[in-house]
């Protein structure tokens, strides 16, 4: 069965209020629009470190998951490393169903 905020993460890709990628989502993240970033498990050393950094001066919630394949397929777009949810309602559901 696929987790909640696998679905979850679909429907936001839908209703257009996700960034990919890691200039994108770093560039939002300066802007402060994004409500929360989800990053891969498998994402390089150095993306890892530039986005915990960069979002940790924003004060912008990080949540390491899945790999990138899963995000990918997630949002039916090939592999993505970086997703920024730019939704507060859809951050907050997204926050509390990985938090679990």
């Amino acid at each position: 069965m696929m987790a909640k905020w696998i679905s979850l993460l679909g429907l936001a890709a839908r209703a257009r209020k996700l960034v990919t990628g890691e200039e994108l989502v770093l560039k939002e993240v300066r802007r402060k629009s994004v409500k929360l970033v989800i990053l891969s498990s498998d994402a390089a050393e150095q993306t890892k470190k530039k986005v915990l950094d960069k979002c940790g001066h924003y004060n912008i919630p990080v949540r390491i998951t899945s790999d990138r394949a899963t995000l990918g397929q997630a949002i039916g777009k090939a592999e993505r490393v970086v997703i920024g949810v730019m939704d507060d309602g859809f951050a907050k559901k997204m926050t509390a169903l990985l938090d679990q």
